[in-house]
């Protein structure tokens, strides 16, 4: 990208950056809605262990939700998922370009994995609180489903609990591994989506189309569930214990939580709820990257 040396050129710079912005956020809300029934199955998955009373694998997991709280169920903590998204994805999307640009003007492969690892966990520390009532409304579905009452009755009134009885600090519980789990899924996403797709056009296995597109969203969601998947356990657990004087947490820290899923459950637990993460990511890389490029393009604003 050429510098700028006048008041028009840092004003159309300052124009593509909101383009961006509002662009990656559009893309973004439209992939998290389509995929979030799928999410919904991966964190109940990843929240069971030995003592819960009801285990199961994806499928029987998707009948209870669907049993007990019809299509509802499968949307508990979308509203805080998208706007976690508002400030999440365009920070690590447009973040990572421009670091990409600076650091990574090469291409090579330590410095943009670095950049997408870096935008990444920026981006996640923000959005972490939204994260957070995500988890846990998420995790509320299957209260309902044994016929329990909710913790939170929305977003505003999750907001509110966990800050009287947690403090407002509580709205970061877990931001550790949910920042080491962001870096791991920006490394893995961001960088091997850039890769393959340049390296399919390169290649002339397919011009810079959908279909390029389409390739590298899915073997980038691949590459950010193999690496992620450990971390997003621990952060799942961690961000869906409550704390405070008269609660009793089952996990210190993020490594005695990633110890005691181990010992109790053995090393394939960290892997638990690996098909329906990645059948998550792929179709969400596959309606973010297709929609994101289409929107740049009819913007006037260059390939990603």
């Amino acid at each position: 990208m050429g510098s700028r040396t006048n008041g028009g050129g840092r004003d159309g710079e300052k124009i593509h950056i909101i383009s961006k912005i509002a662009l990656t956020s559009l893309s973004a809300a439209a992939a998290e809605t389509s995929t979030f029934p799928i999410d919904t199955i991966k964190t109940r998955l990843q929240l069971q262990s030995k003592t819960t009373t009801t285990t199961g694998n994806a499928l029987r997991v998707a009948s209870e939700i669907s049993r007990k709280g019809g299509i509802v169920g499968f949307y508990s903590g979308l509203s805080p998922a998208v706007l976690r998204h508002l400030f999440y994805t365009p920070i690590r999307i447009v973040g990572y370009e421009y670091l990409r640009s600076g650091v990574a003007a090469d291409g090579f492969v330590l410095g943009t994995a670095l950049a997408g690892g870096a935008s990444g966990v920026f981006a996640q520390v923000v959005a972490s609180p939204a994260d957070l009532i995500k988890v846990r409304m998420q995790a509320d579905s299957r209260l309902l489903s044994q016929g329990l009452q909710p913790r939170y009755a929305g977003i505003f009134d999750a907001f509110r609990k966990i800050v009287w009885a947690e403090g407002f600090l509580g709205l970061w519980r877990g931001v550790v591994p949910n920042a080491q789990r962001a870096f791991l899924v920006n490394m893995g996403e961001l960088t091997c989506y850039d890769h393959a797709k340049h390296f399919f056009i390169d290649k002339r296995i397919c011009d810079d189309n959908i279909f390029a597109h389409t390739l590298a969203s899915i073997a980038s969601g691949l590459s950010a569930t193999a690496l992620s998947c450990p971390a997003d356990i621990v952060k799942t657990r961690m961000m869906n214990q409550a704390s405070g004087k008269e609660t009793k947490t089952l996990y210190k820290n993020s490594y005695d939580c990633l110890l005691k899923t181990v010992k109790l459950e053995g090393m394939t637990a960290l892997w638990k709820g690996f098909l329906p993460t990645w059948a998550r990511l792929g179709p969400w890389q596959f309606v973010f990257w297709v929609s994101y490029e289409k929107l740049r393009q009819a913007s006037g604003l260059p390939s990603f």
